[in-house]
């Protein structure tokens, strides 16, 4: 190893330290925030339960018995049914557990891969000058339209199910995070470090890597978090419009709609649904403000 390696080892030491001792920090604070950790509380145990909903589902979901038809919460006909059966006789209890695998499945892929993509234009277009312009005006061309009239255009061309349903949250994730990931990029660099990068020779994909997308990754982290609630809102509610999940698969969207007949004489079918998408939701936008306070130094101070 040569001496002028030293140094840049040494740096990079340095962040990776700095990183690990940001993220404790970042713990801390939202531990000692009451409803920032009654929310990451809440949405690990919905993480946890969802992923072992195969093991702690009292009932096979798709199993049908027309004798529980509608029986309510509590019902005396099926007390085996906590939380009553649907317009096929199923158990609530283990549909909402595979419905919750599904729904947070769905709105954690579409934002990981939707996500990537928007953080890799954003970092891409601050970057190199002479890709901005070509770059944002294709963001600015899908910023255009409204979410929820995207996700349904790209559900009709492709078709109804879960493909369709995951394309249409990808393609409607990438706008928003690219223009968030080109602020926060176009802030790091006009630092003096991406100057100093270039003056001991990295390499563009060294910079990109080791000095902007590390710097960065907080803000686009933050609104990965907020957007992965908008996700699962919008998955939900095309999938209540017929455009996602399809019957018999358990999704809280698909859930909600089947119910909606029932509203009357069995409103658990429906709302129970949606309170769990409801109060999904709201937890991911609370921890993503918790995070956003946590990371941002101006609002530390």
């Amino acid at each position: 190893m040569t001496d002028s390696a030293l140094p840049l080892q040494s740096e990079a030491d340095q962040r990776a330290i700095a990183a690990i001792r940001r993220k404790n920090a970042v713990w801390r604070r939202i531990l000692k925030d009451p409803p920032a950790a009654l929310a990451a509380l809440f949405l690990l145990l919905v993480v946890a339960a969802a992923i072992l909903a195969s093991w702690i589902a009292p009932f096979d979901p798709y199993s049908s018995n027309m004798r529980f038809r509608l029986c309510p919460i509590g019902g005396p006909r099926c007390p085996q049914f906590l939380l009553g059966a649907d317009a096929q006789g199923r158990d609530m209890v283990s549909r909402m557990l595979f419905g919750l695998r599904a729904t947070l499945g769905i709105g954690a892929l579409a934002v990981f891969i939707g996500g990537g993509i928007g953080a890799a234009i954003g970092l891409l277009a601050a970057f190199y000058r002479r890709l901005d312009t070509p770059l944002m005006r294709l963001v600015d061309v899908l910023l255009s339209f409204p979410a929820i009239l995207f996700g349904l255009a790209i559900a009709a061309v492709v078709g109804t199910g879960l493909t369709g349903l995951v394309l249409a949250l990808c393609v409607t994730s990438v706008p928003s995070i690219a223009r968030i990931s080109r602020g926060a990029a176009q802030s790091v660099m006009q630092q003096e470090y991406m100057e100093a990068g270039r003056a001991v020779g990295l390499g563009d994909g060294a910079l990109i890597w080791r000095y902007l997308a590390i710097n960065c990754w907080p803000t686009i982290l933050i609104y990965m978090t907020l957007q992965l609630g908008q996700a699962i809102l919008l998955g939900a509610a095309l999938s209540f419009l017929g455009l996602g999940a399809q019957p018999p698969t358990a999704e809280l969207g698909s859930m909600a709609a089947d119910g909606r007949k029932f509203l009357t004489i069995a409103p658990h079918v429906s709302t129970l649904p949606c309170a769990a998408i409801f109060l999904v939701v709201l937890a991911f936008n609370i921890l993503g403000d918790a995070l956003r306070d946590a990371l941002d130094p101006k609002l530390r101070q």
